[in-house]
């Protein structure tokens, strides 16, 4: 299986030479992958991951309620938000580790902006793109399905 890795840069510049429905711009990845997607120390972006469930979506998070996650840092809006993902993270974790869900579904990672995001089944999604959510809401089914496929294999370069 080939992996292909995104990186901002990339996918921008790409963006801008074509749609994102005629594809994204890959790189291969040269070494492991993350299992979470990280950007500058924390995941997801610095946003709370709960607040997609309890606000109906994105929240930024605060560094005066981080919390150590298998070594990941993760940040929350607010104390309560903090204990409900200590107690149950793998009920507010975004799938695929916070990589893009739609690039998942090929066989890619990419990573994920706050609102492109979609709550499924009790599961949260996050996408590259407001474009890449609209690709993933046509079949969530079988994006998912496509995606586990490769999930977590895909990080293993």
């Amino acid at each position: 299986m080939t992996t292909k890795r995104f990186t901002r840069r990339i996918i921008v510049s790409g963006l801008l030479a074509a749609p994102i429905a005629a594809g994204f711009r890959v790189t291969r990845a040269n070494a492991a992958t993350s299992a979470v997607y990280i950007e500058d120390g924390v995941a997801w972006d610095g946003h709370d991951p709960v607040a997609y469930f309890t606000t109906d979506g994105p929240l930024a998070g605060s560094q005066d309620f981080a919390y150590d996650h298998n070594g990941v840092t993760v940040l929350f809006a607010n104390e309560e938000h903090r204990a409900m993902f200590a107690d149950d993270p793998m009920r507010y974790s975004p799938q695929y580790g916070g990589y893009c869900a739609y690039a998942m579904s090929k066989g890619q990672i990419a990573p994920t902006i706050p609102e492109a995001w979609t709550v499924y089944d009790g599961k949260l999604y996050l996408n590259f793109s407001l474009q890449a959510r609209e690709l993933w809401l046509a079949d969530i089914p079988g994006h998912i399905e496509k995606a586990d496929a490769f999930w977590p294999d895909v990080l293993s370069g």
